[in-house]
């Protein structure tokens, strides 16, 4: 069952850090190109397309299943296994607090500004360079967080 778990945790946060990555390389980079309407208006369909179930189940869990790895004991985990699952876990759940205390209120201001009075400007000012930067954080704990699963369950 530790095993399972841990493979799970592997890949679960490995989707979501290739998910974040490619958003930091690819997808931020491209709608930093869009004019401001144009980048407000795609970032709210975004923001309301991608927290569905799909990401939601692996939003959790990034979290849950390397504290169960943890958790669920496996006489042929190292202790310096143990740590390198907790470390991950550690880390992913920084990613969670950076989304939830940075992101998401970015998110939610973006859509809350819409409206005929607003300037698309002065929205994209307010929230692309926190943004970014907080995805950047984000993204860099994550994939440190599969770095460290990924090197319990190899060693």
């Amino acid at each position: 069952m530790a095993t399972l778990l841990l493979a799970l945790a592997v890949g679960s946060t490995g989707l979501y850090a290739g998910f974040f990555l490619i958003f930091l390389t690819g997808i931020m980079p491209a709608l930093g190109r869009l004019t401001d309407a144009a980048f407000v208006t795609a970032m709210r369909r975004v923001n309301e397309a991608v927290p569905r179930a799909v990401f939601l189940t692996v939003f959790a869990g990034v979290a849950a299943l390397p504290l169960a790895a943890y958790l669920v004991p496996a006489d042929d985990r190292t202790g310096a296994q143990r740590w390198l699952v907790l470390a991950g876990f550690v880390c992913a759940v920084l990613n969670h607090l950076v989304t939830v205390v940075g992101n998401v209120p970015l998110n939610n201001a973006l859509a809350a500004a819409e409206g005929p009075d607003e300037d698309p400007s002065a929205s994209r000012a307010a929230f692309e360079p926190r943004w970014n930067a907080y995805h950047r954080i984000r993204t860099a704990l994550i994939v440190v967080a599969f770095g460290l699963l990924t090197a319990a369950a190899v060693g």
